[in-house]
Formats: C-alpha cells, structure tokens, sequence
C-alpha cells in the first residue's frame, strides 16, 4: 500500500484554509454589517447599538467608540482566524507553487529563473507590498481612503505586470492574492491587536485611551473589509483559466478585482440604507468590460475554420505525446507529479475525445498547458488541437 502524502497534506491545508477563511471573513462581514446597523442607544453609555434575532434567540449589541468607563471580566478577541487563515494560505503557496515551482511558477518561455531565485522573487512581493501599503497608512494620505485606495490599486496592477514577467500567469495571481492576504492579516497582528491591547491595558490601569488607536485600528478594519472580495476570486480563479490565461492577465484581474471592490461599496452603502445607481452601472460596466474584452481577445486568436482539412486522431497523437504524456500519462515521468494532475490521463483516444472540451480550454484558448510551456508547444500545434476538437474529434 501507497500513501501519496503530499496529496493528502496538501487538501488538509487547502481544507483547513478555506474553513479558517470562512470564519475571518464571516466576522469581518458582520462586525461591518453591524458598525453601519447601529442606533444610538435609548440609555447608557454606548455610543450605538443593535437588536438582532437568530436562531431562536435576541440579540443586544452595544459599541463603544474607544472603549467602556470598565473594564468587562471576559473579552474576546477576533485574531486566530485571521492567522490560521495566513499560515494555511502561505502553507498552500509553498506546497503548490514552491515545492513544484519548476512546473507550477517558473515559465521558462518568459525568464529562465533558478527555484531559490523564483521564491526569492515570490517572498519578496509579499514584503514589498506590506512596506508600501503600511507606508501608506502611516503618511499623510492616511486622511484620505479614496487616495490611498487609488495608489494602493496601481501599486498591485504594477506589481501584477511585473510578477507576469517572471512567473506563469497562474502563479503571479496568486501571488497578488497573497500579497494581499498578507497585508490584510498584517494589519491584525501589527495594528489591530495591538492597538486593541494598548487600550484594555489603560483601562485596566485607568488611564484614558486614546480614541486614535481605535481610528486606526478601524481603518485597518475597514481596508480588510474592501479587500477581501478580490482576494476570494484569486482563490477560486486557478478554476478559470480563461482569465489568467488572457494574454494581459493583469489587466483581466485589475478589471475583476475592481469589480469587487465595487460591490463590496454597494453592499457597504445598502448597510446605511443607501443606493447608488451610479455605481451599480459601474458593477455592471466592470463586469462586462471583462467579459467582453476575455472573449474579443479568445476570438482575435481562433483556430482556423473547420473544414479546410480533415484532422484525425493520429494527427494529434505525437502532440500529445511531446507536451502533455510526461504529467497526463498513467504514470507520469514528470517528477512534479506522482500521479497524473486532477486524475485527467490522455493516453488514449477515448479519454482525449471525453477531455476534450477541457483541452481546448486549457490548451488552445487560454494556452496556460502545458504549465509553463516548458515543452515549447507553439501556436501551429495548439491550431491542429483545436481544429481537431472543433471537428468533432474524429477518430
């Protein structure tokens, strides 16, 4: 008996990190929910507060803007998810991308990098954008969410151009995503929390807080809210190649990345009671700039017509054969993959006829396979493949 170990690690992480995500964006969402439901209170001391019902139960929530005149005997602090969420994010980026970082991050057709070079790269955007987004916070521009916004979003499509130049298109997404991650779970462990620490220990020696730390700390908070709808499509977007697999990938993430940031702003707005057509005709606007710039991109670089020549399967087969056997034989030889990725084996006809919809995706249309192209498929051959397909795949 045989364990693939790796395998069974790395859908633990991957478990372990969706469900840690679940709960830091959970409460993320609803303490911003709550923040914009607040009334100001019939009695006491609290700055707002909310009735709410769940479950079978009531609720009373009641802030306080910088902290109560005493300090209550059990707190609970919102931390762990958003570490556990991290840890396990980084784990995964090291597991699929590091570990195989020859077949998964480096494209040789783009720059010919070393491992240790290509993680070196890969660390140090994860750095870079911690330094420039906290410089950010910490400048004047502090005063002006709009401005700093707008810097912080060129700064990450800059970055994006330039990550692209290094590394496969399916590897410099997740690298922006992480590159976000890491600042969002930054401002936790470095502002957050220890702002929130500060003023506990105030009160605890009665001391009057100071309402600055509080600002900060929501203002990171609030930062975190905007951009986690971006972060969740670079989760999911290894799933849609059509969009990294663009030939301006960059510009298909900044178009979809702004997108969610849009509808985060709707649903923020319809917290106070509020709606904005205007933006909700940028919602769609940016959604089908995507859409339609993705597919007039897929329609410039079409096969030729069906019809001109008879492509039959033996045609393909020595294609195959050079660009995909070595990772989608039965036993792969490609030392990346001890057992074919996603289970999908191309070594006979029937099971390249039933992939082939998948093939076209990957392979001719968004042209991302093989990984890397580190078999130097060229654009003839992907042509035949989609011909092929487009015919019906004949035996």
């Amino acid at each position: 008996m045989t364990i693939d170990f790796l395998e069974w690690l790395n859908l633990a992480v991957r478990w372990l990190h969706l469900t840690a995500g679940i709960a830091w964006i959970g409460s993320s969402f609803y303490f911003v929910w709550l923040d914009n439901h607040l009334k100001p209170p019939v009695t006491g001391e609290a700055s707002g507060e909310l009735w709410s019902v769940h479950g079978g139960g009531f609720y009373h929530n009641q802030k306080y803007v910088v902290a109560p005149s005493k300090m209550p005997d059990d707190l609970h602090w919102f931390k762990w998810e958003a570490y556990f969420t991290w840890l396990s994010g980084f784990s995964l980026l090291i597991l699929v991308y590091y570990v195989n970082a020859k077949s998964t991050l480096i494209d040789t057709s783009k720059a010919v990098l070393s491992v240790p070079a290509a993680i070196g790269i890969g660390v140090g955007f994860l750095a870079l954008g911690w330094l420039f987004y906290d410089l950010l916070c910490r400048s004047p521009l502090r005063t002006n969410n709009r401005l700093l916004g707008a810097l912080w979003f060129v700064f990450l499509l800059a970055a994006a151009i330039v990550l692209n130049m290094f590394f496969s298109a399916e590897g410099a997404y997740l690298h922006i995503g992480a590159m976000l991650g890491t600042v969002m779970v930054a401002n936790v462990f470095f502002v957050i929390i220890p702002n929130q620490r500060i003023v506990v220990a105030d009160l605890i020696a009665g001391r009057t807080p100071d309402p600055a730390l509080g600002k900060a700390a929501k203002q990171r908070s609030l930062h975190n809210n905007y951009m986690t709808l971006p972060v969740l499509f670079i989760m999911i977007s290894p799933h849609y190649p059509m969009t990294y697999g663009a030939h301006r990938p960059w510009l298909v993430l900044a178009l979809l990345g702004l997108t969610g940031v849009a509808i985060r702003h709707v649903f923020n707005l319809r917290h106070h009671g509020k709606t904005s057509v205007p933006l909700l005709v940028l919602v769609a606007v940016l959604a089908l700039s995507t859409v339609t710039y993705v597919s007039l991109e897929k329609g410039s670089g079409a096969s030729s017509p069906a019809g001109t020549a008879r492509v039959a399967f033996a045609d393909i087969e020595p294609i195959l054969a050079k660009h995909c056997m070595s990772c989608h034989g039965a036993h792969p030889t490609n030392a990346a993959f001890p057992s074919p990725p996603l289970g999908v084996i191309l070594d006979s006809y029937e099971h390249v006829s039933a992939l082939a919809p998948r093939i076209k995706k990957v392979a001719v249309d968004a042209e991302i396979m093989p990984l890397g192209n580190a078999t130097g498929m060229t654009v003839a051959e992907r042509q035949k493949l989609g011909e092929w397909i487009a015919q019906g795949t004949p035996r």
